[in-house]
């Protein structure tokens, strides 16, 4: 992926590499046109999955993370995109629902979930919120009941830049790294630009408590 391409979806992809996981993009998926509900007017378009990671070794719903990223410069209010949500305001012209399709209309939610399983053969899976900065509690979101029933009473969660950044610097070393993103970590480093790791916001484990949240 070039460094033009969103910088969050490619510290996403690294941070899922260093944990084991393989890791897809842009996978694209729309309601089945067998679908009752299935509107030609509004469903014709796809939504994709902005990354889809998988992990052999894990066991159970962490085994296939779901990724949707959110690279708001001014950061991921929780309350707030709630609210939108729950009301369907229009934000920069676009109603709130279709900006979280997979999670707030039933047959998205479905073709989401079979997307997954197509690519997976999983029914399994976290459906994780990737963003720059958290603003509030982030409980707001992965214990948001209609999410949880929308993927099937699959987990949620959320990683901000700064946790995944976090987790992948202490295993850079001077060896150049392999991705443009762990390149540019080292590069920051060797030039005084990194300071040393400030504490960390939570657990980083995949494995935590879904209900945890960031």
């Amino acid at each position: 992926m070039s460094q033009k391409e969103d910088i969050l979806e490619q510290i996403v992809e690294e941070y899922l590499t260093h944990k084991g996981y393989f890791v897809q993009h842009n996978i694209k998926y729309r309601p089945d046109k067998n679908d009752p509900d299935y509107d030609s007017k509004k469903d014709s378009v796809h939504s994709d999955i902005d990354v889809l990671a998988y992990n052999p070794r894990e066991a159970g719903p962490k085994k296939v993370l779901a990724v949707n990223i959110k690279s708001w410069q001014g950061g991921f209010d929780f309350r707030a995109v709630l609210e939108q949500v729950t009301a369907n305001k229009k934000v920069s012209g676009k109603e709130s629902h279709l900006r979280y399709r997979e999670l707030c209309i039933p047959k998205w939610s479905k073709a989401f979930s079979k997307a997954i399983w197509q690519r997976t053969k999983e029914t399994r899976f976290t459906h994780v919120l990737a963003v720059t900065l958290a603003k509030g509690d982030s409980k707001l979101w992965t214990s948001h009941e209609p999410f949880i029933m929308a993927m099937g009473n699959n987990p949620l969660e959320v990683r901000t830049l700064r946790q995944m950044v976090d987790a992948i610097e202490p295993s850079l070393t001077t060896t150049p790294a392999a991705t443009d993103i762990g390149r540019t970590l080292q590069l920051f480093r060797a030039a005084g630009l990194r300071p040393k790791a400030a504490k960390p916001e939570v657990s980083l484990e995949l494995d935590e408590d879904s209900s945890t949240g960031a």
